[in-house]
């Protein structure tokens, strides 16, 4: 990863899952526990029920409504919210997540969370990872009604939070909403290696990646 020049940087923008939390929670999810209970809910086979959602993941995928617990629990007919509960022990922070938080803080930078995922999930997992505390503000997509792919919610957010796109970092593990930001203008940005601590690494192709918190750490403070 190339050095990013912190005298350059007053806001931190900062993805939440797959970049400060393991992305394996929210892949469990949707791609092995809730196949399994909207299997045995409807009465059919596992192979059967994601011969089902796959086709559904594919349509709304990048719009708001993937992103939206209300709509799936509408869509299927489960409470996607009690669901998540069951597998909460599996939401875990990212190594050394914390650690950078902490470098951020330290170093006077103005740090504010913006998410895709709805309220519930944002409660869900601020429950079980005391992230909160470090952070300006947690924003969610689905207060602006735009996702973030969407250039719609960056002229939202500049109007929220007043941040300069040109003097703000921004983490996120999904290539199209980074080059939704760098269209935005924001100058700063670095994709995740490894969003997923039980898949590989991925291809993060033009965009230079973060391979560990503790290197970025280390970084602001020697500068």
């Amino acid at each position: 990863m190339h050095a990013l020049h912190w005298h350059q940087i007053d806001t931190v923008l900062l993805d939440m899952d797959g970049t400060l939390l393991d992305l394996h929670f929210d892949n469990h999810f949707w791609l092995t526990h809730l196949p399994q209970r909207y299997a045995e809910h409807h009465g059919v086979s596992l192979a059967l029920a994601q011969a089902e959602l796959l086709p559904l993941f594919r349509q709304h995928a990048g719009t708001l409504n993937w992103y939206c617990t209300d709509f799936w629990s509408r869509e299927l007919k489960l409470s996607i919210r009690e669901l998540k509960r069951e597998i909460a022990h599996l939401i875990a922070l990212r190594p050394d997540a914390e650690h950078f938080l902490r470098a951020l803080r330290e170093a006077g930078k103005r740090v504010v969370l913006i998410t895709n995922a709805h309220r519930d999930s944002l409660s869900l997992k601020m429950e079980r990872v005391e992230l909160a505390p470090w952070f300006e503000r947690l924003i969610s997509s689905h207060d602006y009604g735009f996702p973030k792919e969407d250039q719609q919610f960056w002229f939202a957010l500049r109007q929220d939070v007043d941040f300069d796109p040109a003097r703000s970092l921004f983490i996120d593990d999904s290539l199209p909403i980074l080059r939704s930001a760098g269209q935005f203008g924001v100058a700063h940005l670095l994709a995740v290696r490894q969003p997923d601590s039980q898949a590989g690494p991925k291809d993060t192709e033009e965009f230079a990646a973060v391979d560990s918190y503790a290197k970025l750490a280390k970084d602001i403070t020697a500068r």
